[in-house]
């Protein structure tokens, strides 16, 4: 199982050094110039060159990725070009309220969805099911910003319950984490009900049955224990996808989260922060992934029984 482990984890250190190459290349091809953006139109062009040459801009493309490199290997993601202050600095003290919201999204999707799911594949052809499938596929149709306005007007304005923005206490994150989870309730339900109704067909199901097993039994340690791995891989490369939608999440509900600096930061091309920022994302996905291979390993012994 341990070598299991090294072996995921060594898997991380390429993956984060291609998305490093291109995220610092993608960046460093779009239009504009972030001196010109911070002295303004109205510069004169020795005062952008003279900023260019004091942040580095001026510099061969890879003698700055070189720079860069070294310095993240070291935790020191640069300065911001908007604040002068630490990029570190910034994430860490934004990265709370984020990762907070994409894992409350990521829990509150498995604890509906997943039982959504048994419902419909264990009420197959009935009115639960019918529902369910309504519920799921209405969940995926449904765009994050139109949910968020809509929960927006109903609960913070129709019926004042929650706070429409802001952040600090639990009421803030309610309307948010339920926003970033719809749409993977909805693919965690119909994962589960598919899943579920493979397993239910499969022959050991009937032995099992076949052997007066009671019918929990079945359920819980035959089908639900397998039906979990596709749903495990599946909340694990969602979590990516909450991530990117706390880009979109985060500005509707004015949460300061890594999300938001994002935005702020593509929009005046401030280099270091976009870097940093999609950098600790890549690496949370990456976190995450690895989680999600081990809880994979326990739920499939024939993963383990490779490794032993």
């Amino acid at each position: 199982m341990i070598r299991y482990i090294l072996k995921r984890i060594a898997l991380l250190v390429p993956i984060l050094l291609g998305v490093s190459i291109l995220i610092f290349g993608v960046i460093r091809l779009a239009p504009g110039d972030p001196a010109e953006v911070m002295l303004g139109p109205t510069a004169a062009q020795e005062d952008i060159e003279l900023l260019r040459e004091k942040l580095g801009l001026n510099r061969p493309i890879v003698v700055q990725y070189g720079i860069f490199l070294k310095n993240a290997l070291h935790g020191d993601l640069g300065r911001s070009i908007k604040t002068n202050n630490p990029v570190m600095e910034e994430l860490l003290q934004r990265f709370p309220a984020t990762i907070t919201l994409a894992f409350s999204s990521i829990i509150l999707a498995l604890l509906v969805g997943f039982p959504l799911g048994m419902i419909a594949a264990l009420k197959q052809n009935t009115v639960w099911d019918a529902l369910s499938s309504f519920l799921a596929l209405a969940g995926f149709s449904i765009p994050n910003f139109w949910a968020g306005l809509m929960l927006m007007l109903l609960f913070s304005i129709v019926v004042p319950v929650f706070p429409s923005s802001g952040y600090g206490t639990w009421k803030h994150m309610v309307l948010p984490t339920v926003v970033l989870a719809i749409q993977t309730m909805a693919v965690i339900a119909r994962m589960t009900r598919s899943s579920m109704l493979e397993i239910i067909r499969q022959d050991y199901v009937r032995t099992a049955r076949a052997k007066g097993i009671a019918n929990r039994l079945v359920l819980f340690r035959h089908i639900v224990r397998n039906a979990l791995i596709p749903v495990v891989t599946i909340a694990g490369l969602y979590f990516g996808h909450s991530l990117g939608g706390v880009v979109i999440t985060e500005t509707i509900f004015s949460i300061p989260g890594i999300g938001r600096l994002l935005v702020d930061a593509i929009r005046s091309q401030d280099y270091p922060v976009v870097q940093g920022g999609i950098l600790v994302f890549a690496l949370c996905v990456g976190v995450v992934n690895l989680i999600v291979d081990v809880i994979y390993a326990f739920l499939d012994p024939r993963i383990k029984a490779q490794y032993r």
